[in-house]
C-alpha cells in the first residue's frame, strides 16, 4: 500500500495538461528543505526527483521539472515547484502511463517514499533484468523490462568517458545471469569486449564458458554473400560513363556463374542475390575477355571493347587490398555448403557454443567499416528471416559507435550500411531480431534507426545540438529530467521510453570485470613510464594491417 505519513508537501496551485503547479507548505507550517524517511535523507524539490499528487483516492506520479521563490502580498516567501505528470499510482502499488484524472487545484502534493518506488518496478523485476540503483534512493533496484528493451530496440547515448562500455558490459552480464539462454552479438569496434593479443592483460568480460570472441584476422564475410546491388556498390563507379554497361553485363554474367557452380544443389530458380559461392576469379576472367572483344551486347549492340576498364582496375585494387581479405580472399568460407557454418559461428552454435558472439573489429581500417558492418547487420536479419522458429530464437545485435557507419547524413559509402540497419530497425521486431546502438554523437546517427527505439539510456551529454536531438526523439521524457543530462556523473544515466515503467535517473551497476575501455593514465605514464618505445614495430603491424 502507498504510504502518507509525514510526506505532505504542498498543494497544487495550477494544472493543465502538460504540467502542474505547486506551492510547498511554509516553514511556519513545518517545511524543511530535507527530510529522512526510512532512514533515507530527502532533499525537498531536487530536479529529477520524484513526487505524489493525491486528490479523492487518485495518485499521480510527478517528476520536478524547476523550483523557485517568491514572495507574496505579506512579504513572505513562498516556494514554488513546477512537476510534469508521468502516469497513475494504484493504491497497490501498480503504475500506468498517462493520467486520466487530473487533479484540480488544491490537490496535495507527497513525497514518494522508497518502498512505494520498489513497488512501481516490481512489475519488471520477475524478469530479474537488473541494471541499477535509483541515483535518489540508493536501497531502490531498478529493473528494465527485457521485452521491451531487446524486442523493440534501445539506443544506449553518451559522450566518451561516460560509460557507455560500462552500460553495454553491465547490463549484458545481467542478461547472462537472468537469461542464460540469450544470443547476443555484438559489433565491437574498439576491442572493448574481448581479449587483445598483444595485451596479455586484457580478457572478455564475460564469463569464457558464454562468450565466442572472433578477431578481425578470423572473421570471413565472403563475397558472395553480397547481393546484387551491394556488388555494384563495390564494384562500380556512378560517374563512369559505361556504368549501364558493366550493371547490366555484371547481372548476367553472376546469374551465369551461380548457376555453373552450384548445379550439384538443385535449387531450381536461381536469383543475383541468392546466398551461393560463385568464383571471383571467373567473373574477373569474363570481364576481361568481354573488355577485349568487339562483339555487341545489349538492345543497343554496344561494343564491349574497353567498356570495363575502370571496373578492372577498382576490382584488381580491391583483391590486392589485404584490408579486403575478409571478403574477397575467403579461406574457409569457399562453398555454398559453408554458409551454415558461418551463420551457426556469428549467432553462436559453433564448435564453442557462446551466448555472447563480440566481433572484433579493431584490427579493420575505418573505410571499411562500413562494407563490414553492413554485412553482419544484414547476415543477422537474414538469419531469422528465413527461420520458421525465429520467435523461439531471438537475437539482439549491439552497434558499437553507430554513428561512424549508420550516418543521418547520406554519406557515400554508406548506404549499403543505413539500407542494412534500418531494415532491422523497421522489421526486426517481426522477426526476433533486436537492436541497440551505441553512440557518443545522437545528432549524426540515422534518424530512422534512433526513431525506431523504444528504450533510451542517455548517459553524459554536453554537446548542446545531441541534447536537442535526444530530447526531441524520446518518449514521454519529462524536460526536467532531461535538463541533467550534463550533470550525469560517470555511469550514471536516464532511461526512459517502454523499457521503464517512468522516465528514471540510476547509477549502473558497476560490470564485474570491466571490459577493456579503462581511460589511459597520462599522468603516470608521463611521469613514470618508458622513455622509449619500439617503433620498428609500429612500423611492420602498419604494413601489415595486423594489431
Amino acid at each position: 500500500m502507498i504510504s502518507e505519513k509525514n510526506t505532505l508537501l504542498g498543494h497544487i496551485v495550477e494544472s493543465n495538461g502538460a504540467e502542474f503547479v505547486a506551492q510547498l507548505i511554509s516553514e511556519d507550517d513545518g517545511f524543511i528543505p530535507e527530510l529522512t524517511i526510512d532512514g533515507v535523507s530527502i532533499r525537498i524539490g531536487q530536479i529529477g526527483s520524484y513526487l505524489m499528487v493525491r486528490q479523492s483516492g487518485i495518485y499521480v506520479l510527478v517528476i520536478v521539472e524547476s523550483m523557485w521563490q517568491e514572495v507574496d502580498a505579506e512579504g513572505k516567501l513562498i516556494r514554488m515547484l513546477r512537476v510534469n505528470p508521468l502516469g497513475e499510482i494504484t493504491a497497490k502499488g501498480g503504475f500506468s502511463r498517462g493520467v486520466a484524472h487530473f487533479p484540480t487545484t488544491g490537490a496535495e502534493l507527497h513525497l514518494v517514499t522508497a518502498p512505494t518506488l520498489s513497488l512501481l518496478f516490481s512489475k519488471y523485476s520477475e524478469a530479474d533484468f537488473k541494471v541499477g540503483k535509483l541515483s535518489a534512493f540508493e536501497s531502490v533496484d531498478v529493473f528494465i523490462d527485457p521485452d521491451a528493451f531487446f524486442g523493440r530496440h534501445a539506443a544506449i547515448l553518451g559522450q566518451s568517458g561516460s560509460g557507455k562500455s560500462w552500460s553495454v558490459t553491465s547490463f549484458i552480464q545481467s542478461t547472462l545471469r537472468a537469461m542464460p539462454n540469450a544470443h547476443v552479438i555484438i559489433l565491437d569496434l574498439h576491442g572493448e569486449y574481448g581479449s587483445k593479443e598483444w595485451d596479455p592483460s586484457t580478457s572478455p568480460p564475460f564469463p569464457a564458458d558464454k562468450v565466442r570472441c572472433i578477431k578481425s584476422s578470423d572473421l570471413e564475410i565472403p563475397y558472395w554473400l553480397l547481393t546484387y546491388e551491394e556488388l555494384i556498390e563495390l564494384l562500380i563507379d556512378d560517374d563512369d560513363p559505361n556504368a549501364s554497361v558493366q550493371i547490366a553485363f555484371l547481372r548476367g554474367t553472376l546469374l551465369e556463374l551461380k548457376r555453373e557452380t552450384n548445379e550439384h544443389l538443385d535449387l531450381g530458380h536461381i536469383t543475383v542475390d541468392s546466398p551461393i559461392y560463385f568464383p571471383l576469379e571467373t567473373l574477373l576472367e569474363r570481364f576481361k575477355f568481354a573488355n577485349e572483344t568487339t562483339a555487341d551486347f545489349g538492345k543497343t549492340k554496344t561494343a564491349l571493347t574497353g567498356k570495363f576498364d575502370q571496373l578492372l582496375v577498382k576490382l584488381q585494387s580491391r583483391l590486392n587490398d589485404t584490408r579486403y581479405d575478409f571478403l574477397l580472399r575467403p579461406k574457409k568460407r569457399n562453398s555454398s555448403e559453408s554458409l551454415a557454418g558461418l551463420l551457426r559461428d556469428f549467432v553462436g552454435l559453433g564448435d564453442q557454443n557462446a551466448k555472447v558472439t563480440v566481433l572484433d573489429l579493431s584490427s579493420v581500417p575505418f573505410d571499411v567499416h562500413p562494407t563490414v558492418t553492413a554485412q553482419i547487420g544484414r547476415l543477422a536479419f537474414e538469419f531469422n528471416y528465413w527461420n520458421p522458429k525465429c520467435r523461439e530464437f531471438p537475437i539482439f545485435l549491439i552497434a558499437e559507435e553507430a554513428h561512424s557507419y549508420i550516418p543521418r547524413a547520406t554519406t557515400v559509402g554508406h548506404q549499403g550500411t543505413r539500407r542494412s540497419f534500418e531494415r532491422i530497425a523497421k522489421a526486426g521486431r517481426k522477426y526476433a531480431v533486436g537492436l541497440c546502438v551505441v553512440s557518443q554523437r545522437p545528432n549524426e546517427l540515422s534518424e530512422t534507426v534512433l526513431s525506431q527505439c523504444s528504450t533510451f539510456v542517455c548517459l553524459r551529454i554536453t554537446n548542446p545540438d545531441d541534447q536537442a536531438y535526444v530530447r526531441a526523439l524520446v518518449p514521454d521524457a519529462a524536460r526536467g529530467i532531461l535538463e541533467a543530462l550534463t550533470s550525469l556523473a560517470q555511469g550514471e544515466a536516464i532511461a526512459t521510453g517502454e523499457g521503464v515503467p517512468m522516465p528514471v535517473r540510476f547509477r549502473v551497476t558497476m560490470p564485474d570485470p570491466p571490459p577493456n575501455a579503462q581511460d589511459i593514465e597520462y599522468a603516470g605514464m608521463w611521469a613514470r613510464g618508458p622513455s622509449d618505445t619500439d617503433v620498428e614495430h609500429i612500423v611492420d603491424c602498419w604494413r601489415r594491417q595486423r594489431r
